[in-house]
């Protein structure tokens, strides 16, 4: 026996499905050790196969303690530790273990990582919602059933990081370093993503590489990878291969497992005190070698301050515009982040405003707007917020990679004020959701404002030209959609010219991922 698959899992929805997948695409001498920690699948497991064991425990373990109960029962020279709700590439088992004749055996390594679109909620009047928490149809309040997609979007993530408080990061920048793209298919990663990795059966007890010492939830992944690295291992990432992780939110009803912060915080305190602070036994690197080795900027010099500017015209509608003034108030506070706000009339909102009464509503004015107010925020990293954007605190917990990338938070939802249709994309870029160092916007403003005071406006508001990176925030801006928006609003993706700009298109109703029921914002401002 090769390789071990190992799953932990408890009140799992569609551990079925994760199942059938793997019996459709393993290709080598491989078994799968599933352990229902703590509950009983309802319908049943369907799939009964010889490659398949079962573990049964009545009362749960714990995610750490279940794998470990599934490690010790495994056959395989490897094994790979999965969550119970993701896709995999035909043959990844095969292509892992021929990775590992190349790399040895003192690597941790995982499939590059892809989202998983499992399943859409569908009434019997067929409207159609994205997956989430099951319920009636907010349509038309008729029985809702699940109707699986199974859809690995194609974007692959392959390079992570973590913070100096030990959050887990993705980190895109890694992937774009000449030492990385030397390394061909197979990268080095200096942390990973939990729900994922494989390594010898030896090295998983060796470096108790799930310690019962942290809680049964959270730093799966930065515990791996610094367990791996520090004892003198590497951490691979195998873009011969992928899988598809489905990203549970609260929106899902929780997660499989209790994740309450405080635990998580203690987990994190954990990883500080072994690996930050050099106190794991088993370490023949330092912390510092780590850093010097992956240089994970600007997460471990000096930590840069973050800031927001808020531009308006002062002609939206008191009843959007208060709200979301609120909002912005609401979100940013909680992250200690300033807001200068620049206006055409007087405002009292934010640390410091910045007025032009004198100026007219237009193109050249909301660039010089933004410009004053870029002159008069003293923060490093600035959040560009405009007056209908409903924003998730969630969308200030970013960090720019590099100083010279211009970053779009992508997860936003376009939403009609009047009916909450609800549409989104995988890309959307704009003004309204970027993040970038405070010197490369003044330089690029700077340049916008003279290009529109010689040449007019070019219908682009974001930068052209010039680096661009996204990330998505847990939970999603609402960009709010009324009669008196800038730019038009594309409610269908053959209204697109350009089509790779529709791309991932969902459309839903009243209801967002982490958000719910979004009814009550919108009544805020109807």
């Amino acid at each position: 026996m090769m390789l071990s698959i190992l799953i932990p899992t408890r009140n799992e929805d569609i551990l079925d499905r994760t199942l059938q997948d793997l019996l459709e695409n393993i290709q080598g001498d491989t078994e799968i050790l599933v352990v229902l920690d703590g509950w009983i699948p309802d319908p049943p497991l369907s799939h009964a196969d010889d490659r398949i064991t079962i573990i049964y425990n009545p009362i749960s373990k714990g995610q750490r303690a279940a794998t470990n109960q599934a490690a010790k029962l495994a056959k395989g020279k490897y094994v790979m530790k999965i969550d119970g709700h993701c896709a995999f590439d035909k043959g990844f088992d095969v292509k892992m273990l021929d990775a590992f004749k190349i790399t040895g055996d003192n690597v941790t390594m995982l499939p590059a990582l892809r989202n998983l679109h499992a399943y859409d909620w569908v009434c019997d009047n067929g409207h159609r919602r994205y997956q989430g928490k099951v319920g009636v149809c907010p349509l038309c309040g008729a029985k809702e059933h699940q109707d699986m997609v199974w859809l690995a979007k194609p974007h692959l993530r392959f390079t992570f990081t973590f913070d100096k408080t030990m959050h887990f990061q993705y980190d895109g920048s890694q992937a774009k370093k000449p030492e990385s793209l030397a390394q061909g298919m197979l990268r080095e990663t200096m942390s990973i993503q939990g729900s994922c990795f494989m390594l010898t059966r030896v090295k998983y007890f060796e470096l108790d590489i799930c310690s019962e010492n942290f809680h049964s939830w959270g730093q799966q992944g930065v515990e791996v990878a610094c367990k791996t690295w520090l004892s003198g291992g590497r951490v691979i990432s195998n873009l011969n291969t992928w899988y598809a992780h489905m990203f549970r939110t609260n929106n899902f009803g929780g997660f499989p497992y209790p994740n309450p912060e405080s635990l998580v915080d203690e987990n994190r305190e954990l990883s500080r005190e072994l690996f930050q602070r050099n106190k794991w036994p088993q370490a023949i690197h330092s912390f510092q070698w780590l850093l010097d080795r992956f240089k994970p900027n600007p997460y471990w010099d000096s930590e840069p301050t973050k800031g927001a500017i808020f531009y308006t015209p002062n002609d939206l509608d008191e009843k959007i515009a208060k709200p979301i003034r609120e909002q912005i108030l609401k979100a940013t506070k909680e992250k200690n982040i300033p807001v200068v706000s620049s206006s055409l009339k007087k405002m009292d909102f934010g640390v410091k405003n910045i007025r032009f009464p004198s100026l007219k509503k237009g193109y050249l004015t909301m660039f010089k707007q933004i410009l004053g107010a870029l002159e008069n925020s003293t923060s490093d990293v600035i959040f560009f917020l405009e007056h209908d954007v409903w924003y998730s605190p969630s969308h200030f917990d970013f960090m720019p990679e590099d100083k010279n990338i211009f970053y779009f938070n992508n997860n936003v939802w376009k939403v009609d004020l009047n009916t909450g249709k609800s549409v989104k994309v995988d890309k959307c870029e704009q003004l309204s959701g970027m993040c970038v160092y405070r010197e490369t916007a003044l330089q690029w403003v700077r340049e916008k404002y003279k290009e529109i005071e010689t040449n007019g406006f070019d219908r682009h508001f974001e930068p052209q030209q010039i680096l661009r990176g996204g990330w998505e925030s847990k939970q999603p801006n609402i960009d709010i959609r009324h009669s008196g928006n800038l730019t038009p609003t594309r409610w269908s993706p053959d209204e697109f010219r350009n089509k790779d700009n529709a791309k991932g298109w969902i459309e839903v109703e009243n209801e967002l991922p982490e958000w719910g029921d979004i009814k009550p914002i919108l009544n805020l401002m109807r």
